[in-house]
């Protein structure tokens, strides 16, 4: 992505926002050559940390990406605060109801216009007491089947140490160390032209999961655990 054709409002972000994480954190990166197309891309991240939208922003930023990240509709009808999302192409998303197709629709649109769009299939911050992966939701299959864009798996470690759900410990201390690192896109040629059935799109779902949590593993080291399963349904982004 051509720098010079960020546009003021994205560039503004970029000015506030980089030299920030520039200090806070201690960066090691690696798989960026996976996100370096130039078709629509869509990342997906395990999501540890309130933290993560930065890191993994910070990262695809300095892939050569835009990161385009789904948020609460709701979230884009605060006054100033949307305009602001939608000026620096932030996705809205609807979700529970009705126009959750509408959402849908401008997931889809993002991809086909050559975006890399975010997406946290867990939905909210893992639950699993090691902040292993836990199952997933189906949005980004959904998209996957909707678009045939690559689906890249991001995993990050580290964000944890910035902001802690389990203790909600948060530190502002510089040079946090994270290390995030993308994988080869999920093979998912299997489903290609499937219908978007919920046995076809839980397939899909497990397939992204397992690859992304053996990627974190790849960071972490040791065994990765199965797949958790929170005992209560889950709302969130990756639905």
């Amino acid at each position: 992505m051509a720098r010079r054709r960020l546009g003021f409002w994205r560039r503004l972000v970029v000015v506030l926002v980089k030299p920030v994480l520039t200090l806070w954190t201690r960066r090691t990166w690696a798989g960026a050559e996976y996100l370096a197309t130039g078709s629509g891309v869509i990342v997906v991240a395990n999501h540890i940390s309130h933290a993560d939208p930065l890191v993994c922003g910070h990262y695809v930023y300095d892939a050569g990406r835009w990161p385009q990240f789904l948020g609460k509709a709701s979230v884009f009808r605060v006054p100033v605060v949307g305009r602001m999302l939608l000026k620096v192409r932030q996705i809205p998303v609807e979700r529970g109801s009705s126009d959750a197709a509408k959402s849908l629709d401008l997931l889809v649109a993002a991809v086909k216009s050559g975006g890399a769009v975010v997406i946290y299939p867990e939905g909210t911050t893992t639950r699993e007491p090691d902040l292993w992966p836990m199952r997933g939701k189906t949005g980004a299959a959904r998209l996957a089947l909707a678009t045939g864009a690559p689906v890249v798996p991001v995993a990050m470690w580290g964000p944890q140490r910035i902001f802690d759900p389990r203790t909600k410990r948060f530190s502002v201390r510089p040079r946090i160390p994270v290390e995030v690192k993308a994988g080869p896109p999920v093979d998912l040629d299997r489903w290609s032209g499937a219908a978007p059935t919920k046995a076809t799109l839980d397939e899909m779902t497990e397939e992204i999961m397992v690859r992304l949590r053996d990627l974190l593993a790849e960071i972490r080291g040791g065994t990765p655990p199965p797949l958790w399963q929170p005992t209560a349904p889950e709302s969130g982004a990756g639905r």
